[in-house]
C-alpha cells in the first residue's frame, strides 16, 4: 500500500499540470470555480480556521449538488440522534458549495474539498480533526482515506454507488483499487445485489452493509415543505391545470432537443410549458440561445421574483437557480430526466417519482442501472430507445392521466423498498468507534 501510494502522489503533481489548461479554462468558463480556489489547497482563511480550530467535527464530504442533498438528509438525522455532533461538510463543485454554504450554522461548516495530494490532504487534517469521515455515494481519495487510517479516524462510504463503468474500472485495476476500498471501516450499499459486486472487487464481505439509498428514502418528502411555484406560473398568465413538461438536470443539447419536441406537441396541447432545470445554472445563457433559436419564447426564473413579469405566456420557464428543482416537480404533468438521451449515466429518477410525478428517460442510465431496472420491471417509469421515440411517450402521457397515475403508483412502490435507509446508514455510522 505504501509502495501504491509513493507512485499516487509522485504521479498526482504531473497529473495537476497536464491537467492544467483544462482547469483554466473551466475557471473561465465556470466564474465560481475560482471561488475560495485557495481551500482546494488546504488554504483557509482566519474565519475558517478559527470555526475548526477546537476540532471534533464529523467530516462529511459531497461531490456536487445531489450528494449534498444526501448530505444533508444524513447530517440533519445525525444531529436528532446527537444534538451536540458538528460537521464540517466538503463539496467538489462550486453549485454544491453554494449549496451547502446555505446551510452554514453553528454547527456546520461548508469547505472545498481539498485535492488530494498527501501535503494537502494533511494540512486539512490537521486543522478539521474530524472525529469521523463519511463519504457520499462514489468518491474515494487515496490520500484522504489512508492518511485518515494512519491517523485512526474511522471512515465510511455510504449510499455507494457504483455504475456499470466504475465497476470495469475497478475490476481492471483491483490490485490498486482494492486495497483502498478495504481501508474504509464500512462501505453502506444501496441494493442487495452490491453485496456481491463490490466483494468481487476484492472488498472484504465484514466492510460492506445493506442499507437501501438515502437518496430513495422518502422520508425527505415528511420533513421538506417544498416552495409552492405555482403563484409564479399565475404571474405569467399560465392558466390553472395547463399541462406542464418539465426537463429535469438536463445537459448540454437535451434543452434543444425537448425544445423541438415542445414545439410539436404544442401543436396539440395550446396550454403547454415547458419547464427547462439544466443540471448546472451557469449554462442558462447558452441554454436560452438554444431555445430562442428555435424561435421559443423564453422567460427565466431570475426574472419573475418581480410581481409584474414582462414576459406573458411563455413558451419556456428557464430555471436559471440552484437547488430549487425538488420543488418546481409540483408544477409538472410530465418529467423527463437528463443526461440520459445525449449523455450517458442519467440523474435521479426516484425524486420526481416521490413527488408524485410520471418520468420518462433515455437509454443512458447507467448510474442508475439497478433502480431502472426495479422501475421498468413494475412498469414504474418509461424508458425511450432514442430521440425519435419521446414525441410519442410523451404525449400518449400528457392525454392519458390513468397512465400517468398508473406509472407514479407502480415507481412508488419500487421507491418504498428503500423506506428507511437514512436510519439504518445513521445506525451503522453511530457504532463507528469515534477518534
Amino acid at each position: 500500500m505504501r509502495l501504491l501510494r509513493f507512485f499516487y502522489n509522485l504521479a498526482y503533481p504531473l497529473a495537476l499540470v497536464a491537467m492544467l489548461p483544462w482547469l483554466i479554462r473551466r475557471m473561465i468558463r465556470r466564474g465560481k470555480y475560482r471561488h475560495k480556489f485557495g481551500q482546494r489547497f488546504a488554504i483557509y482563511s482566519q474565519r475558517v480556521r478559527r470555526r475548526l480550530r477546537d476540532g471534533g467535527r464529523t467530516w462529511v464530504h459531497a461531490v456536487s449538488v445531489g450528494e449534498v442533498l444526501i448530505a444533508m438528509k444524513l447530517i440533519r438525522r445525525l444531529r436528532e440522534r446527537e444534538p451536540r455532533r458538528r460537521f464540517v461538510l466538503s463539496t467538489t463543485t462550486s453549485t454544491g458549495f453554494t449549496l451547502a454554504n446555505q446551510q452554514r450554522c453553528e454547527w456546520l461548516e461548508p469547505i472545498y474539498n481539498p485535492l488530494d495530494f498527501f501535503l494537502f490532504t494533511r494540512r486539512a487534517l490537521a486543522l478539521v480533526r474530524p472525529d469521523k469521515i463519511i463519504l457520499v455515494e462514489a468518491e474515494v481519495w487515496p490520500n484522504l482515506v489512508c492518511q485518515a487510517r494512519f491517523r485512526g479516524i474511522p471512515i465510511a462510504l455510504v449510499n455507494a454507488r457504483l455504475s456499470p463503468r466504475s465497476e470495469s474500472r475497478f475490476r481492471r485495476f483491483r490490485a490498486i483499487t482494492s486495497p483502498i476500498f478495504n481501508q474504509l471501516d464500512v462501505i453502506c450499499v444501496q441494493e442487495p445485489e452490491d453485496l456481491d459486486r463490490w466483494q468481487s472487487l476484492g472488498v472484504a464481505a465484514k466492510r460492506i452493509a445493506h442499507t437501501g439509498s438515502i437518496k430513495f428514502d422518502d422520508s425527505f418528502s415528511s420533513s421538506h415543505e417544498p416552495r409552492d411555484f405555482h403563484p409564479f406560473l399565475a404571474q405569467l398568465g399560465i392558466p390553472p391545470g395547463a399541462p406542464v413538461l418539465l426537463g429535469a438536470s438536463t445537459h448540454k443539447g437535451e434543452e434543444a432537443l425537448l425544445g423541438r419536441v415542445y414545439a410539436t406537441l404544442k401543436k396539440e396541447f395550446s396550454d403547454l410549458l415547458f419547464i427547462s432545470v439544466p443540471r448546472h445554472a451557469e449554462r442558462a445563457k447558452a441554454v436560452r440561445e438554444d431555445l430562442e433559436g428555435l424561435g421559443l419564447v423564453v422567460v427565466n426564473r431570475t426574472e419573475i421574483e418581480n410581481p409584474n413579469p414582462k414576459i406573458q405566456n411563455p413558451d419556456v420557464l428557464l430555471v436559471d437557480t440552484t437547488g430549487e428543482l425538488r420543488d418546481w416537480y409540483a408544477c409538472a404533468t410530465v418529467v423527463f430526466v437528463g443526461k440520459s438521451l445525449l449523455s450517458t449515466g442519467g440523474q435521479n429518477p426516484a425524486e420526481p417519482i416521490v413527488a408524485g410525478r410520471p418520468v420518462i428517460v433515455g437509454p443512458n442510465m447507467q448510474n442508475f442501472a439497478v433502480l431502472m431496472r426495479g422501475l421498468l420491471r413494475a412498469k414504474g417509469a418509461v424508458q425511450i430507445p432514442g430521440e425519435a421515440a419521446l414525441p410519442a411517450a410523451l404525449g400518449g402521457l400528457l392525454r392519458d392521466a390513468g397512465a400517468r397515475a398508473a406509472l407514479v403508483r407502480n415507481g412508488q412502490s419500487v421507491i418504498a423498498s428503500h423506506r428507511g435507509a437514512t436510519d439504518r446508514t445513521c445506525d451503522i455510522l453511530l457504532a463507528l468507534p469515534g477518534r
